[in-house]
């Protein structure tokens, strides 16, 4: 039996990616450029084309894979994970080029300024993994799209009013897209999320999958939180990516130690080695500009780990219980609580480096207004979202159809059951029919 809002997925979701297209069509065509240059700000193609490379991994193989620990959601989890990254990858080029456009007419892109708009997705697709299984890929199409409008708004902002370096502001995607996501969850929170959804579970292959995209996060992530480091400074970008690799190897270990620690049975969980391995990547990045000792990257990828395993231990279901915020990936855990703390460790080592205890008061000052623009507008973009997906012309999907791919995908199912039916008509007729095996019909 066909799903029931098939049709719907056909008369909104087929239209709306048409028009998105067509209008980001006649966008490029009218207004983007190639940047001709060979060398621009002293980065060469050979230089950053690397960096793309992994960045390009880490969005559409690593984000991709750690969506389909659900069972019966690896094609939604991975499949929705690329359609949404290229649509707000093509936005976000656009909408950091607006400057350009406004003072030369058109907007001359290269691989940097892909690599700052896949680095812009990343944080649509970290709010997602808060409403995973939940929404439809209408909804999620509109996600990262007012998601990732909303985190360039919140980089210029800071750029602009505070003179925030652009990595520092760039780097605060974990913080803007988890608060976002948590928003949506608490908007779109449907009631019995107490009692696990019937297909919200997992098994040993789904669980495999996902390890993989986290082990891809944790291999590539040197180069995403160094792909737009300085490269003019001598050393500087070698000093990130070794502090990016001890903060990761750090996080892996104390994770994998606080995991057997935790469990009833003393054994590893295999939830917590996939989600709380890259939280020391994450809070070095957020610290990255004033980390420039290895122990200092190390210290921050230990208390990333604590906070993020025990977050993940128990944060999740009491977010649950006390503000019906259902987070299907636990995205405050994996992001939000290690990019909370790599703000807090960009403070603190900011402050030891200061000499003159006005430029100190200054800086904290400054930086505190960073983290509450970021977070009101990261709420506030979140509302409206929420307000604008609970509208009925969505069409959101029912409770019984959540974290199924049958809603969405041609998955073979049909035909299973249909040859099934016919064998139990034919044996009633007295009829004898072949015995088909699972194997021959895969």
């Amino acid at each position: 039996m066909a799903p029931r809002y098939a049709p719907s997925l056909r008369s909104r979701l087929a239209p709306l990616l048409f028009f998105l297209q067509l209008g980001l069509l006649v966008i490029y065509g009218n207004y983007i450029e190639i940047e001709s240059n060979v060398k621009v700000h002293g980065i060469t193609v050979s230089h950053i084309y690397p960096d793309f490379q992994d960045v390009n991994v880490m969005v559409f193989l690593g984000f991709g894979f750690v969506c389909t620990f659900l069972v019966r959601y690896g094609f939604s989890g991975s499949g929705f994970n690329l359609l949404v990254a290229i649509m707000a990858t093509q936005l976000a080029i656009i909408l950091n080029g607006i400057e350009s456009w406004y003072y030369r007419g058109k907007i001359r892109i290269d691989l940097r300024s892909i690599v700052v708009a896949e680095m812009c997705t990343a944080s649509a697709l970290i709010s997602i993994g808060a409403v995973l299984g939940k929404t439809n890929p209408v909804h999620l199409v509109l996600i990262a799209l007012l998601e990732v409008s909303g985190f360039v708004l919140n980089k210029w902002l800071l750029q602009t009013l505070l003179k925030v370096q652009p990595l520092n502001s760039i780097m605060l995607l974990h913080i803007f897209g988890t608060l976002f996501g948590l928003m949506l969850a608490w908007m779109l929170y449907r009631k019995g999320s107490e009692q696990q959804f019937e297909k919200e579970k997992s098994d040993r292959k789904t669980r495999l999958f996902s390890m993989l995209g986290s082990l891809f996060l944790w291999m590539f992530w040197p180069s995403f939180n160094t792909a737009l480091v300085d490269v003019s400074t001598p050393g500087r970008k070698l000093a990130a990516v070794c502090s990016t690799y001890l903060a990761l190897a750090v996080s892996a270990v104390t994770a994998a130690a606080l995991s057997v620690l935790s469990s009833p049975n003393g054994k590893l969980n295999p939830n917590h080695m996939q989600s709380c391995i890259i939280a020391g990547g994450v809070a070095v990045g957020v610290s990255m500009s004033v980390v420039h000792q290895p122990w200092e990257a190390m210290t921050i990828g230990f208390a990333a780990a604590v906070i993020s395993t025990i977050g993940f231990r128990y944060l999740k279901f009491h977010m649950l219980l006390a503000f019906q915020c259902h987070d299907t990936c636990a995205v405050l855990s994996t992001h939000g609580l290690p990019g909370l703390l790599g703000w807090l460790a960009h403070l603190l080592l900011q402050l030891k480096d200061c000499d003159h205890h006005t430029m100190a008061i200054r800086f904290a000052v400054f930086h505190i207004c960073t983290l509450l623009i970021t977070i009101a507008l990261s709420l506030f973009m979140g509302f409206i979202t929420g307000l604008l997906l609970k509208l009925n012309i969505w069409r959101p999907t029912q409770d019984k159809k959540c974290f199924d791919d049958q809603a969405f995908w041609e998955v073979g199912n049909q035909d299973i059951i249909f040859l099934q039916a016919n064998k139990y008509v034919a044996e009633d007729n007295c009829i004898s029919a072949p015995k088909i095996s699972n194997n021959k019909l895969q």
